[in-house]
């Protein structure tokens, strides 16, 4: 394609998008938006031919960076042979992909329930667990995210909840374990793991036991600030469920698959595990829509005689699952989920805590594998942020734009950069984005006291 055809092209996309395309989480008069035009590996082109590297992995899913060429072409096998079945239809392309998936999750998680993405996995297991206990009340955490479908939205701990949420949902929040900002008064991480299971434990006692379905609870909280749970508190999470006949759901649509280093990001917590689990994102890295529940024996066996009333026209998709098995096969044959592991440990947490030494603006790093938050402030000793909760600020627009004039798509949230690069990032492509943050950074350093 000429470069005149080519400019040509871009401008009839984004003019196409300005006139028809209703945008997410967007004032739909105020958008400036990035054509993305190729991607391959860890890199983006946009439409101006301008190369940076993604990390932001999109929204934190392509895993395995973009256009795997054994993804893409199992993805084209798989056209080839059979585009789509009704769900009811036993398809080849669903039952290896969740023999796949059931191999890796923790425990005894071995039925999947597949879905179209994540937040319908959060639907359906907040209604699997409610079916099993006859009770409808859920908890969930401030500072998460669960999805933007309506039980999704209610169970998120950030302000997307507030213009959807009408108090109705039957969802309790209570406050996770946070030390940087905690709210327990705690100054170390086994006060702090204490501390948020005694509030748990008293909200869970105030609430009623009895009427309360489920906890859930992202591994690792993701968008709301990659903060990893002090030992001991995942493992108490679950012993308060125990004792009180509640069902432990963990959210790793965004940890899950290689994220933090591991399969799942519970590995890294003293072998506990979850009732349900659900996934999404890493499982086929975005490539097309897919997510799912990950059921335990006690679950599955509340629908062994009775029916499950739920269920999706596109449930367990063969091209969304044949490119669920290319994924997880090229993650264990690459290594994939062990370099995350080791670049995370060598690389960029080493370079990011390097980078707070000398940059005022950062408060602190946080994270496992690819999965870092980097928390930005006015004021290190007050710890006030460089934006507001729930809001932006020029500071943080000035950041976002001097990494992308340096070659860098970055990935912002209220007050922090999330380092978030696809697992398959090499040493040499983290040094390079490391080096972009560290020429950036200054645009928040100009705004500390």
């Amino acid at each position: 394609m000429t470069e005149s055809k080519a400019r040509a092209s871009v401008d009839r996309a984004d003019d196409l998008d300005r006139r028809h395309v209703f945008h997410s989480w967007s004032a739909q008069a105020h958008r400036d938006l990035m054509t993305i035009t190729a991607a391959a590996g860890c890199y983006v082109w946009d439409g101006e031919g301008n190369r940076l590297l993604d990390f932001s992995s999109q929204m934190v899913n392509t895993n395995i960076g973009h256009q795997h060429p054994k993804v893409v072409a199992a993805v084209q096998q798989q056209a080839a042979k059979l585009c789509t079945v009704a769900p009811q239809h036993v398809n080849e392309a669903r039952s290896e992909a969740a023999r796949l998936i059931a191999e890796r999750t923790p425990g005894d998680l071995d039925r999947i329930f597949f879905t179209n993405g994540g937040a319908d996995a959060v639907e359906h297991a907040v209604r699997m667990a409610r079916l099993h206990t006859g009770r409808y009340k859920v908890l969930s955490r401030y500072r998460s995210y669960h999805g933007g479908t309506e039980t999704a939205i209610n169970l998120t701990g950030d302000p997307r909840r507030w213009p959807n949420d009408h108090g109705n949902s039957g969802v309790v929040h209570f406050f996770g374990p946070f030390l940087y900002r905690s709210q327990f008064h705690a100054t170390t991480e086994a006060e702090e793991a204490e501390r948020a299971l005694a509030h748990l434990e008293q909200t869970i006692a105030f609430e009623g036991p009895e009427t309360i379905a489920a906890i859930v609870l992202e591994t690792v909280p993701g968008t709301a600030g990659i903060m990893v749970p002090p030992p001991g508190y995942l493992a108490g999470v679950r012993a308060l469920c125990d004792a009180y006949g509640i069902v432990f759901i963990a959210d790793e649509v965004m940890c899950g698959f290689g994220r933090t280093g591991k399969w799942f990001a519970l590995e890294h917590f003293d072998g506990v595990v979850p009732d349900l689990l659900t996934f999404a994102k890493g499982v086929n890295s975005g490539y097309v829509p897919l997510g799912g529940v990950a059921i335990g024996p006690a679950i599955a066996a509340t629908f062994a005689d009775r029916a499950y009333p739920g269920g999706l026209t596109y449930s367990g998709h063969p091209l969304a699952t044949a490119a669920a098995v290319a994924t997880i096969t090229a993650m264990r044959e690459e290594w994939i989920v062990e370099n995350a592991a080791d670049i995370g440990a060598r690389v960029l947490g080493p370079g990011l805590r390097e980078l707070a030494q000398r940059h005022p603006s950062v408060g602190e790093v946080r994270g496992l594998g690819v999965f870092w938050a980097v928390e930005l402030v006015r004021d290190r000793e007050t710890r006030e942020p460089l934006a507001p909760y729930g809001g932006s600020s020029p500071a943080m627009t000035e950041l976002v734009a001097a990494c992308r004039a340096a070659g860098l798509l970055p990935l912002v949230n209220f007050n922090r950069l999330h380092v978030v690069p696809p697992c398959v990032l090499t040493e040499t492509e983290a040094k390079e984005g490391l080096a972009i943050l560290d020429h950036a950074l200054a645009a928040a350093d100009r705004h500390t006291v």
